[in-house]
């Protein structure tokens, strides 16, 4: 336990305070001291806010808190998503943290909150490229089982309005998991009907609103994550280029 507190201690920041604090504060039985800082603490000398760079620890608990929230989205927790979690910390942290995790993520999955109350938090004080990785991580434990159900995608979609992620971009991250006829353009977010050119544009602005190193102050780990996301956009562009023909 102390080796955790030390790990969730040592770079949390902003999401010490508020709901997510209170929450982890439960999940591991200690308070921290401190947690309630001031929103001026994020402010320039010009006296605008500043949202702080999102930390690998602040963003792995914040994964973890909105997981619970779609495990439990249709009353029912898979060993599929446990194993996608845990796959996922187990490449992040080794064996040991974990499984002290997971214990965390148990522990949440008992405890009622209010979603929006957390999301707003993370709305204000986390980017946006980190959100949209953690929408895209979202997705795939709502599909771990192969299926999304509809319990499932309402909670995801309510988590994306709720921090502030755009509907295109929310559905070009859905499209990415939920395959129709019109995906691959949906990815790009624009229509069938686009010209060549259109999307030729769209991929541009799109790889860069999806390159890796967006997110790469959460670590490596992330960013290959988030390399998934890039590819996917990738297969999506290839595959339109292909039907159209488009050199």
């Amino acid at each position: 336990m102390a080796k955790l507190l030390k790990w969730i201690g040592g770079g949390l920041g902003w999401v010490a305070g508020g709901p997510i604090g209170a929450l982890i504060g439960f999940a591991i039985g200690a308070l921290f001291e401190g947690y309630n800082e001031s929103k001026t603490q994020y402010k320039s000398r010009k006296g605008r806010f500043e949202r702080p760079q999102t930390t690998k620890s602040g963003f792995y608990i914040t994964l973890l808190v909105l997981s619970a929230s779609v495990m439990k989205a249709d009353g029912r927790n898979l060993k599929s998503e446990l194993d996608y979690i845990k796959a996922f910390l187990l490449r992040q942290f080794g064996e040991t943290e974990a499984q002290r995790q997971l214990q965390i993520l148990r522990q949440l999955l008992e405890k009622d909150y209010d979603l929006a109350d957390v999301c707003r938090q993370i709305r204000f004080y986390m980017e946006y490229q980190s959100r949209l990785q953690l929408l895209h991580y979202l997705f795939g434990i709502a599909k771990a089982d192969g299926y999304i159900s509809a319990e499932e995608l309402n909670t995801v979609t309510k988590i994306a309005n709720y921090i502030g992620v755009t509907t295109k971009d929310f559905e070009s991250i859905k499209a990415m998991f939920i395959v129709n006829t019109n995906s691959d353009y949906e990815i790009l977010e624009i229509k069938p009907d686009a010209s060549d050119d259109e999307v030729k544009k769209a991929y541009r602005r799109m790889a860069l609103k999806y390159h890796p190193d967006k997110v790469a102050h959460l670590g490596e780990n992330v960013q290959k994550a988030a390399n998934e996301k890039f590819q996917k956009l990738q297969n999506a562009y290839d595959n339109i280029k292909k039907e159209r023909n488009i050199v």
